[in-house]
């Protein structure tokens, strides 16, 4: 796992693009008479509009892309955030439509760019504005302090591996000086797995279906996830980011049925350990003849159901990550923080699967509204 305030080195970005040179070299040396198959060349991957009532990188595109990159850094002088914002929005359009020369001739495919600003920014605004309050401390947390909170996240997601890294270097140069970086982490969506009708989730390191639950419908996005009010973060939704270290060998050491009931899923198909289908939501009523819980009083589906928390859903996005240990990188988009901190107060007191994970970054960000070339990115907010 990379640490707080790690960056990839000139000779690690090198050393990747070597291989893909030495890769390319090497399908280069086929024999002339060898036709290529035109059925294994990939389909274009159709781009995803920077611009709108949204911000993309949150419900679109569908489902969610394999990479991503979360830069959090912090701002030298607040008084810049409103131009490094609108110059952060020119650039993400320019990138999404390939016109910018810093990405060297790669397609940018369904590259999304999300800019979220944190707490100490929205308090200079108001601090009545959601988005404005600093996530309290929870157990199970071993973070460093340049790992807690942050000014400004930079989320970047494409299918391209490489497409990642190049617009994230050029993110950066447009900020320059003006930001200092804290941390980052690069993290891969598992295969995917069909859920419902137009709705896949992907696999964690786990083993396990990821997401399943959240707000997927307009009117369920509506109530849950975009902020409604006030003017300047209207159409804007709340961020939280934990990354986590797992005892994945540990978790390893359990049976099958063990680990489904730390889940209270099974782990081949997703389905609730109370039946139905992946898409079913858990009966948390559910008895055998002897009186136990079908869904145990402990596994995460319980502890975690927003039925019994007494909130509203959010959306997820897990990310696996590889280092020193296997991780997680958690990301929740919800239109009231509350979700999120009342879930996880409940699962601190007796959620089976905290016993295996160590949270090490997090941060929550006020996710600004959409933007467009008459209401450039931030505007709304820092006028």
């Amino acid at each position: 796992m990379q640490q707080a305030d790690s960056r990839p080195s000139r000779r690690a970005f090198l050393g990747a693009t070597g291989t893909v040179t030495a890769v390319g070299l090497s399908a280069g040396c086929q024999s002339s008479s060898a036709r290529p198959d035109r059925s294994d060349t990939p389909a274009p991957t159709p781009p995803v509009s920077p611009t709108g009532r949204y911000q993309a990188g949150i419900t679109l595109p569908q489902p969610a892309q394999r990479n991503l990159l979360a830069v959090v850094a912090d701002l030298v002088d607040a008084k810049s955030v409103r131009p490094l914002l609108a110059e952060l929005g020119e650039a993400i359009g320019k990138f999404t439509t390939g016109a910018d020369a810093r990405l060297m001739g790669l397609e940018p495919g369904d590259l999304t760019v999300t800019i979220g600003v944190g707490p100490r920014l929205v308090r200079k605004v108001d601090p009545a504005l959601p988005g404005a309050k600093d996530l309290p401390r929870f157990s199970r947390e071993q973070i460093a302090p340049r790992a807690r909170g942050g000014d400004l996240l930079i989320q970047i997601c494409a299918d391209d591996a490489l497409v990642v890294p190049v617009v994230a270097a050029g993110l950066l140069e447009q900020a320059g000086d003006r930001i200092r970086e804290r941390w980052r982490q690069s993290a891969i969506r598992g295969a995917n797995v069909r859920v419902d009708k137009g709705l896949a989730a992907p696999r964690n390191v786990f083993g396990f279906v990821d997401g399943i639950v959240g707000p997927h419908t307009k009117a369920e996005q509506e109530r849950d996830l975009w902020l409604a009010g006030p003017a300047p973060v209207a159409h804007g939704t709340l961020a939280v980011l934990r990354r986590m270290e797992l005892d994945l060998p540990r978790f390893a050491k359990l049976s099958v049925a063990e680990q489904e009931a730390v889940f209270g899923r099974r782990r081949a198909s997703g389905v609730p350990l109370s039946g139905g289908t992946i898409a079913s939501g858990p009966d948390l009523g559910a008895k055998t003849p002897d009186g136990r819980y079908l869904v145990p009083a402990d596994s995460h589906a319980r502890r975690a159901h927003a039925t019994a928390v007494g909130v509203g859903l959010m959306l997820r996005r897990s990310y696996s990550i590889d280092g020193p240990a296997p991780g997680l990188l958690f990301i929740s988009f919800q239109n009231d923080i509350r979700t999120f901190t009342n879930t996880l107060t409940r699962m601190d007191n007796s959620d089976a699967l905290l016993d295996y994970t160590t949270t090490t970054a997090s941060a929550t960000f006020l996710i600004l509204p959409g933007f467009d070339e008459q209401h450039p990115l931030g505007s709304g907010l820092f006028s």
